[in-house]
């Protein structure tokens, strides 16, 4: 009976992932199943791997590896699937790593950051869910005091887990209600701080003015805060997840990541090219709006629910 959680996690899984693995396996079950291989039809299996938001290298060394040894044989999409996932995995593999909280930072403080609109409040609310799970004294900070909506949102999640949420005005200082908070939690002996940010991109002078001051002022009453600062990547907008991973590690110093909305896209392949061009560690991947739908990253799991295979 162990494995019934990791089971219905699979099924979560390559059910969440069926949009990209669809798109994917049609499409190479169109090309291999029509003719022998060739360097017309590596090349356009490297196409579809790019349009399938996997990133222009991966593509490339995978239908490379495809290719090898294979010309005028025919293939079968299976064997294409199965070097898929492989590839997909190696690229992974180096970038699957848990979040670890130290226990002896009394509170381990995470900041976390990423545009409006990418499940930032909610995979919070998910975070305190597992942690209170776990056992954990838990605190949260409405750090975006820019909506009202996501102060709500966090007292609510703060209410489902039994986390303590401090939270004040819309439009007040996000720097003094981290500094209030980091204070609180210090008091409380809470075993994890997590602070939410507001996301203004596009005003991205004033949200590294504030992200900066907020980690200033935390620093005075811990220098080594914020301990981890994980960025919130919603996999539904694709491409312009690598630019908003290059900003926010510029700003912000980004320590790891969590892609949510897998399960509403096509493009589930960004988190390879994520993984190929940043090497930031993946800690979490979200494939549905229930509590129990963010999970910690299994590259292996991942690779073959991309490629379409049972696992």
């Amino acid at each position: 009976m162990n494995d019934t959680p990791n089971q219905s996690w699979w099924q979560r899984l390559s059910g969440g992932l069926k949009r990209t693995s669809a798109s994917i396996g049609t499409a190479i079950s169109d090309l291999v199943s029509k003719r022998k291989l060739d360097a017309a039809t590596v090349e356009e299996l490297e196409e579809l791997l790019i349009r399938a938001d996997l990133g222009v290298d991966t593509a490339a060394r995978i239908a490379a590896a495809i290719g090898e040894g294979r010309y005028d044989k025919q293939v079968s999409d299976t064997e294409v699937k199965a070097i898929l996932a492989t590839e997909v995995e190696k690229v992974l593999g180096p970038v699957a790593r848990p979040l670890v909280i130290d226990a002896a930072a009394k509170p381990f403080v995470i900041l976390v950051v990423g545009v409006n609109g990418s499940g930032k409040t909610t995979t919070i609310g998910k975070l305190a869910a597992r942690f209170r799970t776990e056992g954990r004294k838990v605190v949260l900070a409405a750090g975006d005091t820019f909506r009202a909506a996501a102060i709500e949102q966090l007292k609510i999640w703060g209410q489902r887990t039994g986390a303590t949420v401090i939270a004040s005005g819309q439009g007040s200082d996000a720097a003094s209600l981290a500094f209030e908070a980091l204070t609180a939690a210090r008091r409380d002996a809470a075993d994890v701080l997590i602070v939410d940010t507001a996301g203004r991109l596009q005003n991205k002078s004033e949200l590294m003015a504030e992200l900066e001051k907020i980690v200033r002022v935390m620093k005075k009453v811990e220098p080594a805060a914020p301990h981890a600062v994980l960025l919130v990547l919603d996999a539904t907008v694709g491409q312009n997840a690598l630019s908003q991973a290059t900003e926010f590690s510029r700003i912000a110093g980004v320590t790891g990541l969590v892609m949510t909305k897998l399960d509403g896209t096509a493009r589930g392949g960004i988190l390879v090219a994520l993984a190929a061009r940043h090497k930031l560690p993946v800690h979490f991947i979200g494939v549905g709006e229930g509590v129990d739908d963010l999970s910690p990253f299994a590259a292996k799991d991942f690779a073959n629910a991309i490629a379409g295979i049972e696992s």
